[in-house]
């Protein structure tokens, strides 16, 4: 079930949906994946105010924009990958001559614990997600797309089967439960069996690749007019009192988000932006929920401890689960001695961040944090490196 939640926060300057002050300085912010942001501060009145140019009315499925059009809006009214990666949604349509797109793919698997964003939006919103659907092969001149969604939502499965009846261009793929699916690599090699080449990309395999919830925001934009401005965020945990899905508008606090699912638990521990495999704890509730805030997870002190830290004992269990053939353990150790080139030349870019080396590891290892410090070293290295 999606819960309203009363629409606060800022919001994409393309679009002002309320009447500010005047009043604004450039400052910065710990945002929700605990990165010490620049932001500018814009203080507004009382009233949050409807857009006129937003179009309020119901479905709409006649699509009256061409492709360029199509990729304009996208790109001016915010648009970005809402699976985690919020990397800007018009830049993966935007297909070079030479290179040939025959699929879309869209990734309705969710296979991080405890989220049902997704889950949620695909019930609530079916039809709109295929006109969407149906926007991006527009825009990409194709006529194939694969809905890739796992098992363990039957329900949905069954709305968008009997949605697409009749469209042979739109089937979709009932995908058996495993994690991490939802990786867009991973999907690719689910629904099609092709393989992205390392460091490669879904291009190169002639696939675009986008997130129910990228989809549902741009029908949002190119149908009614509308910027990104909100989206669903599920708010979770075994003793928060009202859990559920929240519409929630961009740049709200997490604090005023946990507080609509029944406030803090007293015996919380952590809480978590994202879910227990990919999410990172975060270092206050005055962080703002953002575009990439799928999930927000409480965890209580009886699950929080992770265990004594013990010496790697080469099982090699890391190695086993890592879906991007990676040697985990390896990683953390160059990373904590700072050899940085030679993680950079075992592929520590490639590292998509499920943490399922850490879950397995039997001596409680902190692979995944290791392995991400090594990544934004990595990224730091001289571009000649």
């Amino acid at each position: 079930m999606l819960k309203t939640f009363p629409l606060g926060g800022v919001h994409p300057p393309e679009k002002k949906l309320t009447k500010d002050t005047g009043i604004k300085r450039a400052d910065s912010i710990i945002d929700a994946s605990g990165y010490k942001t620049p932001c500018v501060v814009i203080r507004t009145d009382a009233e949050v105010t409807a857009n006129d140019d937003i179009d309020t009315s119901e479905l709409k499925t006649t699509i009256t924009l061409n492709k360029d059009d199509i990729l304009k809006r996208i790109e001016e009214y915010g648009i970005v990958g809402l699976g985690g990666a919020t990397f800007p949604a018009q830049v993966k349509l935007k297909v070079s001559p030479g290179t040939k797109i025959d699929t879309l793919v869209i990734n309705g698997v969710e296979c991080e614990p405890y989220l049902t964003a997704d889950h949620a939006l695909m019930m609530a919103k079916t039809e709109e997600i295929l006109v969407g659907i149906r926007i991006l092969m527009e825009a990409l001149e194709i006529n194939r797309t694969i809905i890739g969604i796992e098992n363990n939502k039957k329900d949905a499965i069954a709305k968008f089967v009997k949605a697409t009846k009749g469209d042979d261009r739109i089937q979709v793929a009932a995908l058996k439960v495993k994690y991490p699916q939802g990786g867009e690599k991973q999907l690719i090699k689910a629904v099609l069996n092709r393989e992205v080449p390392k460091g490669g990309l879904p291009l190169q395999v002639g696939v675009v690749v986008h997130n129910v919830g990228t989809v549902y925001a741009i029908y949002e934009a190119v149908q009614h007019n509308k910027p990104l401005i909100e989206r669903v965020v599920t708010v979770t945990g075994d003793e928060v009192k009202e859990p559920g899905n929240f519409w929630v508008r961009i740049g709200t606090s997490v604090k005023e988000l946990i507080d609509q699912a029944g406030g803090l638990p007293e015996n919380t521990r952590k809480v978590v932006n994202g879910g227990p495999m990919m999410g990172k704890a975060l270092k206050s509730l005055d962080a703002p929920v953002t575009k990439g805030t799928s999930g927000i997870l409480i965890i209580p002190e009886s699950l929080a401890d992770r265990g004594e830290v013990k010496n790697c004992i080469r099982c090699g269990e890391c190695v086993y689960v890592c879906p991007m053939g990676l040697e985990p353990y390896l990683l953390m150790n160059l990373t904590e001695k700072n050899l940085i080139e030679k993680a950079k030349k075992e592929d520590i870019s490639t590292c998509i961040e499920c943490g399922s080396c850490s879950y397995v590891c039997p001596s409680n290892r902190p692979l995944l944090d290791f392995i991400r410090y090594g990544k934004a070293l990595e990224r730091k290295l001289p571009k000649n490196n």
